[in-house]
């Protein structure tokens, strides 16, 4: 049996409605490639490189529920609001994010880390200071290669201390797009 394109839609939009889903993800193109975005009742929950639905489904259905379901109407916000900032006409992400389940360290450096100006960049022990652990520059690090909502919380904004590019998630070359992109690229 095969369902229609618009009955499959019309679907998934009910348990919207209805309130049966927890977390609806979509499938998003970029110029990095295409991302995982998915988006929960308590905000943008997860963006990923790695679009492959059924991996990154089960990460999310970790922290925010086991009712994962593929929904454009969901992800359409943070859609616009990607879409924008890779036509360079958006700099600032307005969207609510959904931090559940991350320890106090790491959403604090996250909070921080939300504040770094597009365009900009900072190094992990200024984040770490920033955040009021100015020794913990390495776990800075950490926090920034486990960083689930890359590009709004804009960890390719982090470099080393010497300036240089140093590590990335979805890759170097992903993190000298974005920061091309902002022109802050050092």
């Amino acid at each position: 049996m095969t369902v229609s394109p618009e009955l499959d839609r019309r679907f998934r939009d009910a348990a919207v409605t209805l309130g049966l889903v927890d977390v609806g993800f979509e499938v998003v193109d970029s110029p990095l490639g295409p991302l995982f975005v998915a988006v929960s009742d308590h905000g943008l929950a997860a963006i990923s490189y790695d679009a492959r639905p059924d991996e990154e489904i089960e990460r999310v259905a970790r922290f925010a529920g086991l009712r994962v379901l593929r929904s454009s109407r969901l992800v359409e916000g943070a859609r616009r609001e990607l879409d924008e900032y890779f036509s360079g006409r958006r700099r600032d992400f307005d969207l609510t994010l959904d931090l559940r389940g991350l320890p106090p360290f790491t959403v604090s450096v996250l909070r921080k880390l939300a504040r770094v100006p597009y365009g900009e960049t900072t190094t992990y022990g200024a984040l770490a200071a920033r955040a009021g652990h100015p020794r913990a520059a390495r776990a800075v690090g950490t926090v920034m290669n486990r960083n689930r909502i890359p590009i709004v919380l804009p960890c390719h904004r982090v470099v080393g201390a010497s300036g240089d590019l140093v590590g990335y998630g979805g890759g170097l070359d992903r993190k000298i797009t974005l920061l091309e992109l902002e022109g802050a690229r050092p």
